[in-house]
């Protein structure tokens, strides 16, 4: 699998959250309550970078996805893209922002539309903005999509039926370039395919990013692919990020218990090196967003809890060198790690 070459830092990111924050009303035996999805986060995605969001089914990583889409609102926080704020752009702005935000999402079984052609799967996104196909201001050509994602012309007549699992996510893949977008997000994109079909469709997405210059929020929870493709990572748990930072350094050297408990989940074909850190074992099932706990949200699993951590929600701070950020009480020393 290709390691990308980690991009120019950028002057400033391409697209930023802050304080972003997503409450839903749902209706339960005990009358309406809210529930937090994704609770102020802060991410910022530069121009060129691979970001990745990593977590526990349920963690808000796909709800995170959506709000720097402007797919949904947030109950709090804003999103700006190249400075602006996408929740406060008149809708013919936003519309046409929208050509700079594009998604690939998990499934492209259900993504694709399976009663059009792959040619008119392509078009699709010319015909919805109004633009033509080619030359300046236009959407990129079937054909010349086809061969960034290494399908050839004569897919283009072809259904989505017709085609494997990996070639279908390839056209989902091209359908999201067909307008020159700077910011894509990958909502699993590869956890519907088969593992020997994954690596294929990494590498694809890796050469496309270096290709184009794209930056992606690449949404995962299968670690192995996030360590060989992101730049940076964010660690989250019941909506919140507990840790982020270089994904080498997280990796190498993870700050928060729930980061390590994710981490001693991926095989390693190698002994573990002096100055790693051990991984905690949780304990318990994962608490319902319904009913976060008071304090650190990882205090009910986490066996180096103590009574300040049920009692005092940690603040997401710099740990370490620069770049990196835990929100534990206990990041620094040699308590964090069992």
């Amino acid at each position: 699998m290709t390691v990308p070459t980690p991009a120019a830092a950028p002057k400033g990111p391409l697209v930023r959250a802050e304080g972003l924050t997503k409450r839903y009303s749902v209706r339960t035996r005990a009358g309406r309550r809210t529930l937090t999805a994704v609770d102020r986060v802060d991410l910022a995605v530069g121009a060129g970078r691979i970001v990745a969001v990593v977590g526990e089914s349920g963690c808000g990583k796909s709800t995170t996805g959506r709000l720097l889409l402007a797919l949904e609102r947030p109950s709090d926080g804003t999103v700006t893209v190249a400075g602006r704020d996408v929740n406060r752009l008149p809708k013919k702005e936003l519309r046409a922002l929208r050509r700079d935000m594009q998604p690939v999402f998990q499934d492209p079984y259900d993504s694709l539309n399976g009663r059009m052609s792959v040619a008119s799967i392509l078009a699709e996104p010319a015909r919805v903005h109004g633009v033509g196909q080619g030359g300046p201001g236009g959407a990129r050509p079937v054909g010349e999509l086809l061969d960034l994602v290494g399908l050839g012309a004569a897919y283009a007549e072809r259904y989505p039926h017709e085609l494997s699992g990996g070639q279908r996510q390839r056209v989902a893949i091209a359908r999201a370039l067909a307008l020159d977008p700077r910011f894509v997000v990958c909502d699993e994109a590869v956890s519907a395919l088969d593992v020997s079909v994954q690596a294929q469709v990494v590498n694809l997405l890796s050469s496309l990013q270096r290709e184009l210059g794209l930056a992606y929020l690449f949404i995962s929870h299968d670690l192995a692919l996030v360590r060989y493709l992101a730049h940076e990572t964010a660690v989250m748990y019941l909506g919140r990020v507990v840790e982020q930072g270089p994904t080498a350094e997280l990796f190498a050297d993870p700050r928060h218990p729930y980061t390590q408990l994710l981490l001693a989940a991926v095989p390693r074909p190698r002994a573990r090196r002096g100055g790693e850190r051990r991984a905690v074992a949780a304990a318990g099932d994962l608490p319902s967003p319904l009913d976060r706990p008071a304090g650190c949200v990882f205090s009910t699993r986490c066996p180096l809890a103590t009574d300040r951590c049920r009692s005092e929600e940690p603040a997401l701070r710099q740990v370490g060198t620069a770049g990196r950020a835990a929100a534990c009480h206990y990041a620094e020393t040699a308590e964090a790690a069992a």
